[in-house]
């Protein structure tokens, strides 16, 4: 399901508040209670946006997690690693269209995951002694 967001009036706002913004008037949905069946492309977009969201969180945590095993040296690295993934994903799962800008919410949500299984591994190696520096960076 492709699920587009228009946004108007926030010009290059971060992709979080898009996000976060875009599942408020859902919320009030009937519907959107039910995610294995929506109801329409508004109960569609609410429940993509609570596994965004979680997602967003799971990311948060697991950067968070690594760095606290890493050295100065070793952080500055994937701080430039996280920075390129999040050039990366949005060149992939959005664009601007003039005044519009768009995303696609199962895209976001499905890099994400990937990122989170990815900082998850590292914090595995580095937890197991073997940190390697060389991937940080990615």
């Amino acid at each position: 399901m492709n699920i587009r967001i228009v946004k108007n009036t926030i010009n290059k706002a971060p992709l979080a508040l898009l996000v976060s913004a875009a599942f408020m008037l859902p919320m009030m949905s009937w519907g959107a209670q039910n995610c294995d069946k929506p109801v329409n492309d508004f109960d569609g977009l609410y429940c993509l946006n609570k596994v965004y969201l979680e997602a967003d969180k799971e990311l948060n945590n697991a950067y968070a997690k690594l760095a606290k095993q890493l050295n100065t040296q070793q952080k500055s690295k994937l701080k430039r690693g996280q920075l390129a993934w999040i050039r990366a994903r949005n060149e992939d799962c959005s664009y601007h269209d003039g005044d519009d800008f768009y995303v696609n919410l199962a895209c976001t949500n499905r890099v994400t995951t990937e990122r989170v299984n990815f900082l998850t591994e590292r914090v595995r190696e580095c937890s197991a002694g073997s940190c390697r520096d060389s991937r940080l960076g990615e």
